[in-house]
């Protein structure tokens, strides 16, 4: 008598009979030449974008690219590396100039370092100073850059060319500063003020407007206000040909100011002069209302 864990029989190979008896999957008319039809359809659309002129569209993807690889990176890159490795991939395309698909794929790589050089350029012109902590009683001097009219206080930004009173290590490069009404120098003039300062305001609630972002991309590394009078003083070197060239128009759209409101009347005279020259320190709480809904 066999034991329960001895085979009874002995195993063998699956019968061919029975095998041939089975029966194929169907498969539908037409759908073995669907892999050809695929390849086909690939390699028209392959041909149709390899067409003159058709690769110039993709260079704008790798640059695109390139600046995405910039945000990827785990810490900031150098500038004299980003800008050694685009100069590089330009003279690997000036070398593959009409080797075919050599000089279409160097192009592509200079593209895209192009791009990666960019991204890294702009994020070093763009970096300046921040002020960290509080500064109750900063002395600076500087060179006034632009001033803004407002309705119960003029503001202006003063290109920091000294500041004293404040334990940072690092010196803000240009403050924004709000005054008394009618008391804001006129844009190029170097003048000493003692203010009191503070780090650009973070956002109130999350995902609030961000008031620190948007002072950083305008080169503002401080906010804060006046304590005492604006003194005119002697600039230690002359005002530069771009700081002229802000004063001079300054001066015409003080002008194109007066000349408005000389004219006019009510409302429609400040909201011209709003939408010409940007001054704003006149429109009344109601018309400025309407003119947000």
């Amino acid at each position: 008598m066999a034991e329960p864990w001895q085979s009874r029989s002995r195993a063998g190979t699956w019968p061919l009979g029975r095998r041939a008896g089975r029966h194929a999957l169907p498969v539908p008319s037409g759908a073995a030449a669907l892999p050809d039809a695929a390849l086909a359809r690939l390699r028209d659309w392959a041909v149709a974008e390899a067409a003159p002129g058709r690769f110039l569209a993709w260079l704008a993807v790798t640059f695109g690219l390139g600046i995405v690889l910039y945000f990827a990176a785990e810490r900031e890159p150098e500038l004299w590396a980003a800008g050694g490795a685009a100069a590089a991939s330009v003279l690997v395309v000036l070398a593959t100039r009409g080797r075919g698909y050599s000089a279409l794929v160097a192009l592509g790589f200079a593209a895209l370092a192009v791009g990666f050089f960019t991204a890294t350029l702009r994020a070093h012109r763009v970096d300046h100073p921040i002020l960290r902590q509080t500064a109750y009683g900063a002395s600076l001097s500087g060179f006034v850059e632009r001033r803004e009219e407002r309705e119960r206080s003029d503001r202006i930004v003063l290109r920091v060319h000294a500041m004293e009173g404040t334990r940072a290590d690092e010196k803000a490069e240009r403050v924004r500063i709000a005054v008394r009404k009618g008391t804001a120098p006129p844009v190029g003039a170097f003048v000493t003020v003692k203010a009191r300062l503070n780090p650009p305001l973070a956002p109130l609630r999350p995902g609030g407007y961000d008031f620190a972002r948007d002072l950083y991309f305008h080169g503002i590394g401080a906010v804060g206000f006046a304590l005492g009078a604006i003194k005119p003083a002697t600039p230690p070197a002359p005002a530069g040909l771009w700081l002229r060239g802000a004063a001079f128009i300054d001066q015409m759209r003080e002008a194109i100011d007066k000349r408005i409101r000389a004219t006019l009347s009510g409302d429609a005279r400040v909201i011209a002069s709003a939408l010409i020259t940007g001054k704003r320190d006149a429109i009344s709480a109601t018309v400025s209302e309407a003119m947000y809904v």
